[in-house]
């Protein structure tokens, strides 16, 4: 009887299947018991539409934002709703709930990030200019929302109000509408800044410390507005707005001081939060938010003001963001945007009057912010063209305003057709702020306004001092081509012991004279002194990479400038230039990926530099900071893919610039680096951790070079002869030149078309035709008009001129070798010239990158070469065979560039 009810029991109560699609059961259907089926599958279409769409969008420089909320706009009922059956299958009503929950967690966690990102001193440190344009970005479109929502008002809130709810007041629903079209988003405000390049200039300063301001001024007036919506009384109002500033206080000097204590007290301030510490300050962050939550004012409120009592001291704001920043911008903010989507329903937009006056709100969102910011902006000093740009700049809402308008809908503010007119606006202004920025504030005017207010130009473009070069035009000395005297060094940690050994040997040394002078007695005394030359002048440039991830955007809103003064790379280089008499400066600049390459040679057009060096990465990537180093053989290291295009686009951008080389390091300096994992050695004990300690590395005794550098002829080989020349100067060095003569069809040589030489694009040739008054030649017609004659000119006379110290150590020889197998001759040249001596400090090929006289099918040797054709198209074909074969000793393969093409 017993077993009679229990059978009858589970059959009536209809216990769910526990093998799922197995037994039948339908994957999508929501089910309270369950709703995490359901929920999963939401998130799959979210992430994948929001990535989908953000791909084409970041190529036009639009925030990640705008590809949320159009995907959410597309998955609402504007697009994919109107599917029969899509909303009742994939987003049933019964299923928001969940989605909306995790998304409104993630909203909390998030405007604690934002928060983090908020650094106050700099709003203090600019406080006249913060104040002064942040108000006026405030006081002229909160004044113009506040006149527009009274048409609103009347013709939509009124009418579009459910049956039986009693409508807003009028004064907090123009209150709602003036702080919606006041307020700027900061987030989307610095990513902005930083991919524009503008965060160190002034109007990058201006624009991001009034930023701050009209950030916590807008979320100050919204907690305002949602306290007067959720309490039904002015009193109760008041009474939740005061416990607010209370709870602000409490956090402040009761909360703030212990919290501080603890994080240096588990060495969380300076050496990142411990995993204790990360839980601490998020229960923190959700205490906060339930406490404001409880008392009438939105939860995000409370997780603003956690992050904003955060210290930024000892990088502890930007260490704790890099734990949390990937889970919340990858999951739980797509979800959040993609529910403002879903609630827009474009079809709402029925009319001309509703249309019009969408174009009427974005009409004041944009003079409003414009002119304000303008006015306030010029008050400053400013010029108008920046004041103009920091006024468009200001207008950008982004994710903030939208996270504005969800709160507005959510307490009853906005009905769903006014939701949809505002998310429009808050498109239109996000989208058009970049465009808008850079027609405004390009390139070419930032150069002119920073050399104008250094006093080298009058307003103008005039030099104010002629004797100086311009350094506008070109970026090689007047002595171009023949010493460098000015080099720029791209700087890497896994570069620093070849790039400390090529500056030793580039460095000037002193030489001796003797002077005679008389001694207190009269007498005729010779002494000698060291006579210095005209030191090396070194610029350095470390290059970090800025991602999407809000860290990496802190780290230059809180001080590229301290990241230049306190950069462990930079000091170190600083410090050997210094103490081995080179004038040397150094800086660390944080730029997008595919902008290495143009900052790299921006910085030798600044400097006027004679030669840029840029070292070829020990792993093959872009990337140099690597917590766990890993050994990368030969053919996998010239195989990256965005490698090569950085190097490719240096070398293309290189051409209006100035003489480039790339050092692909291979033991100079000698420290030799192993390429495989060692083997496992027995020993005598298993037990002892000293067993396998490293031996003290002796100093190098023999601290030579030997340069070998065959010379096939044309522009880069002249350059490329001069700068071995230069070398060889240094006392350790030796050099081996061999003039390299066609026969048995060389002239058919001479005609053909290059293939395999490095391409120069049509960019490039773009670029170097648009150099004013012509002053640089297009490399293709340069090449051209190579000729063997100017080639054995120049041999010639610097063979017949060396000087007699160092003709002793320079051997200048000619071979002949035919076009068929030049480069298995050269490659056995060159061994049978370096690597010979294991010992020493290590040797160096130069080359020049392109040679006409060489086609693709000259000289392949078709059992050694294991690269990509991309490595040949890169260094060239010479350098790809001295790489591909494993030759022992680094190589320098050199571009003629700028005034160098003259040579």
């Amino acid at each position: 009887m017993a077993g009679g009810d229990i059978s009858s029991t589970a059959a009536g109560s209809g216990a769910p299947p526990q093998a799922g699609i197995l037994e039948g059961v339908n994957p999508i259907a929501y089910t309270p018991s369950n709703p995490i089926a359901l929920f999963i599958i939401q998130a799959i279409i979210v992430i994948i539409f929001c990535q989908l769409l953000h791909y084409p969008l970041r190529l036009l420089h639009q925030p990640r934002v705008i590809a949320e909320v159009i995907g959410g706009i597309i998955l609402g009922p504007s697009v994919m709703m109107r599917i029969p059956g899509f909303k009742s299958t994939i987003f049933p009503p019964e299923s928001m709930p969940v989605f909306s929950n995790v998304a409104n967690l993630g909203l909390i966690i998030f405007l604690f990030l934002v928060a983090l990102e908020v650094d106050i001193r700099l709003f203090t440190q600019n406080w006249k200019a913060a104040l002064s344009v942040g108000m006026a970005g405030m006081i002229l479109p909160f004044g113009l929302g506040f006149g527009i929502a009274y048409g609103i008002y009347h013709q939509f809130h009124l009418t579009d109000i459910a049956p039986g709810k009693e409508p807003i007041s009028f004064g907090v629903y123009g209150l709602f509408i003036g702080t919606a079209l006041s307020i700027t988003a900061f987030p989307v405000l610095c990513r902005i800044l930083s991919e524009l390049n503008l965060l160190r200039s002034s109007v990058g300063v201006t624009t991001l410390a009034a930023g701050i301001g009209n950030d916590v001024t807008g979320w100050v007036l919204l907690a305002l507005c949602v306290a007067l919506v959720n309490n039904a009384s002015g009193l109760a109002a008041l009474w939740a707005l005061l416990c607010c500033i209370g709870w602000t206080l409490l956090l402040v000097f009761v909360v703030r001081p212990p919290f501080i204590w603890l994080l240096k007290r588990t060495g969380s301030l300076h050496n990142g939060p411990t995993q204790g510490m990360v839980a601490l300050t998020m229960l923190l962050t959700l205490a906060s938010s339930w406490f404001t939550g409880i008392i009438g004012v939105h939860p995000i409120f409370g997780a603003f003001l956690v992050g904003l009592i955060c210290p930024h001291d000892g990088g502890f704001a930007i260490k704790l963001t890099e734990k949390i920043e990937d889970l919340i911008s990858v999951l739980f903010l797509p979800l959040y945007f993609a529910l403002s989507g879903l609630n827009t329903n474009l079809g709402l937009l029925s009319d001309g009057t509703t249309w019009g006056y969408v174009i009427g709100i974005i009409a004041c969102a944009f003079s409003g912010k414009i002119i304000g910011g303008t006015l306030a902006a010029r008050a400053n000093k400013l010029l108008w063209r920046e004041s103009l740009t920091i006024g468009a700049l200001m207008s950008c809402k982004g994710l903030v305003e939208l996270i504005v308008l969800n709160i507005g809908y959510q307490a009853g503010i906005l009905s769903a057709r006014t939701f949809s007119m505002f998310v429009v606006m808050a498109l239109v202004t996000t989208v058009a702020t970049t465009p808008i920025t850079k027609a405004l504030y390009p390139p070419w005017y930032q150069k002119k306004v920073e050399r104008w207010r250094r006093g080298e130009i009058d307003w103008d473009g005039n030099p104010l001092d002629p004797s100086e070069p311009d350094h506008g035009t070109s970026s090689v000395a007047t002595s171009a081509g023949s010493q460098i005297r000015r080099l720029m060094v791209h700087l890497r940690l896994d570069s620093l012991p070849s790039l400390f050994t090529f500056i030793t040997l580039l460095s000037a040394e002193g030489t001796a004279k003797t002077v005679k002078h008389e001694t207190p007695e009269g007498e005729s005394q010779d002494t000698e002194i060291q006579i210095k030359k005209r030191p090396l002048e070194v610029h350095g440039l470390r290059v970090l990479e800025l991602t999407d991830r809000t860290s990496s955007v802190m780290h230059l809103t809180e001080g590229e400038d301290f990241y230049s003064l306190r950069d462990p790379v930079v000091n170190a280089f600083r410090t050997f230039s210094q103490l081995h008499d080179v004038a040397v400066s150094g800086r660390v600049s944080v730029v997008p990926a595919d902008a290495y390459a143009e900052t790299l040679m921006g910085q030798a057009s600044d400097v006027s530099s004679d030669f840029a060096l840029i070292p070829w990465g020990e792993a093959g990537s872009m990337t140099e900071d690597q917590s766990f180093p890993v050994s990368v053989n030969t053919s996998e290291r010239f195989k990256s893919v965005t490698h090569l295009d950085f190097i490719n686009q240096t070398f293309e951008k290189a051409v209006s610039t100035c003489n480039t080389g790339i050092f692909i390091d291979n033991g100079f300096g000698g420290i030799t680096k192993p390429v495989d994992r060692p083997d496992l050695a027995r020993t005598r004990s298993a037990i002892s951790l000293r067993s396998h300690r490293d031996m003290a590395a002796l100093p190098v005794a023999n601290k030579s070079h030997h340069i070998f550098f065959p010379f096939f002829g044309g522009i880069d080989d002249r350059v490329a002869l001069r700068i071995v020349l230069q070398l060889a100067k240094n006392p350790h060095v030796t050099a081996t030149v061999i003039r390299l003569n066609w026969h048995d069809g060389g002239e058919k040589a001479k005609g053909s078309k290059s293939t395999t030489a490095p391409s120069v694009s049509s960019e490039t040739k773009t670029v170097v035709e648009s150099q004013e008054k012509g002053t640089v030649t297009p490399p293709t017609e340069v090449l051209k008009k190579d000729s063997s004659e100017q080639d054995t000119a120049l041999f010639t006379s610097i063979r017949k001129s060396l000087p007699e110290d160092l003709a002793e150590r320079v051997k200048f020889t000619e071979s002949s070798i035919s076009p068929e197998s030049a480069l298995a001759e050269v490659l056995l040249l060159a061994q049978q010239t370096v690597g010979l001596d294991p010992k020493n400090a290590g040797d160096v090929v130069v080359l020049g990158r392109r040679h006409a006289m060489l086609d693709e099918n000259v000289g392949t040797v078709a059992s050694g070469s294991t690269l990509t054709p991309d490595m040949k198209r890169t260094v060239g074909a010479v350098a790809d065979q001295m790489v591909t074969t494993g030759i022992k000793a680094s190589v320098l393969v050199v571009q003629a560039g700028g005034k160098g093409l003259e040579t």
